[in-house]
């Protein structure tokens, strides 16, 4: 089994006496509030999926990361995992005390031993991350939206965020024992917040030729506000992998996470996540993490370049653009297909969602008919 990202998975999810210990605990300490992104976060630092971090980044971690694309120890990570706050709320806090992590509705869920509490030029921020300072960049928006302080330190979990699909929220520790059962020695990961259509199978499938299994791995977390949701995206999953590949050559799992549509960094922190739930190879295809025009189509693959592979310690598998050509009278990409554009069906998904909306039909060579059903269905005109 491929070791995590640091070489130990991180666990701070704390159970039984240790968990009652800490809701006391947190019952008496200043709560801070965290939104719906920073939950997100929350979740993944407990559960080891950003391990080696045990908590929200210290300064020094948070400036190596934006400037050099590490950690202060030098080990690889590309986008910052921070706790924000106002200033008035930093001013009531002091470092090296604790104060309890409570979500939107006030609920203590966890305690943050606060190590750092330090300020940071968040136009700085989005120059380095997302290569923009632009507000139209819903990553660069965010950041802009939060509080001045950051609060940095190692976390303790002592109730999980309640979150829906629990069949499907399966913890690094989770995959990796069914890949173990599995007799897996190389898994490929595949990350998508998007239905996945025919040529997002036809990469899944290329890959599975020359690995053991693949994690299918959707993002659960906060995505832009006209991505298609989590529970139509799930159904669309379940009825692709019902009909159209082998039960017992994939693992379909959420991640938890949040999108920060940040390209090229985020390729590479969507890689390290994947190597802590277990996968030794990663696919990374076209304006991998894009958005807008604010990222070169191929960018997220020459990243890989910045790395030793060693380092990482992950396979990047790169994947040109791919589209059902109607001449080859099936999926092709620029690699095998001579045809000239007009031959190609390509959607983007604003037009898949426009065409859904206005009531039409969804290609065949597009999508399987299972699941262009379920996404008509989800965009039917409600009744009043």
């Amino acid at each position: 089994m491929i070791r995590p990202h640091g070489g130990k998975l991180v666990n701070r999810l704390a159970t039984g006496e240790k968990a009652v210990e800490l809701e006391a605990e947190a019952a008496r300490l200043p709560a801070v509030p965290l939104d719906a992104f920073e939950m997100s976060d929350l979740e993944m630092l407990a559960i080891g999926a950003f391990s080696p971090l045990e908590g929200f980044m210290t300064g020094a971690d948070f400036e190596a990361v934006v400037r050099e694309k590490r950690l202060a120890n030098g080990l690889p990570w590309t986008l910052p995992v921070t706790l924000a706050v106002s200033s008035d709320r930093a001013a009531m806090l002091s470092q090296g005390s604790r104060a309890a992590l409570a979500d939107g509705e006030g609920r203590r869920l966890g305690v943050l031993t606060i190590e750092d509490i330090f300020r940071w030029d968040r136009q700085e921020e989005a120059r380095h991350i997302f290569k923009t300072t632009e507000a139209a960049h819903p990553g660069v928006q965010y950041v802009y939206s939060r509080g001045e302080v950051y609060l940095g330190g190692p976390i303790e979990l002592f109730h999980r965020p309640s979150g829906r699909f629990s069949e499907y929220r399966l913890e690094p520790a989770d995959t990796r024992r069914i890949f173990e059962e599995r007799g897996w020695k190389t898994v490929v990961g595949f990350q998508t917040r998007n239905p996945v259509h025919r040529a997002h199978e036809y990469i899944q499938k290329t890959a599975l030729e020359t690995v053991d299994g693949l994690l299918l791995h959707p993002i659960a977390g906060e995505t832009k506000s006209d991505d298609v949701s989590l529970e139509v995206r799930l159904r669309c999953y379940e009825a692709l992998l019902e009909n159209y590949y082998p039960k017992d050559r994939v693992v379909l799992a959420l991640n938890p996470a949040s999108m920060r549509y940040a390209g090229p960094r985020e390729a590479i922190f969507h890689a390290l996540v994947r190597k802590n739930f277990g996968c030794t190879h990663f696919i990374v295809g076209r304006d991998h993490a894009g958005v807008g025009g604010y990222y070169g189509p191929y960018d997220a693959q020459k990243i890989f370049e910045e790395f030793d592979a060693a380092e990482l310690g992950i396979t990047p598998l790169f994947f040109e653009h791919t589209f059902y050509c109607r001449a080859c009278e099936g999926i092709a990409s620029p690699k095998t297909c001579g045809h000239d554009k007009d031959s190609r069906i390509i959607l983007s998904g604003t037009q898949v969602r426009n065409l859904l909306r206005e009531g039409g039909q969804l290609p065949r060579e597009f999508t399987r008919p299972e699941v262009a059903a379920i996404l008509q269905q989800a965009f039917e005109p409600q009744e009043a």
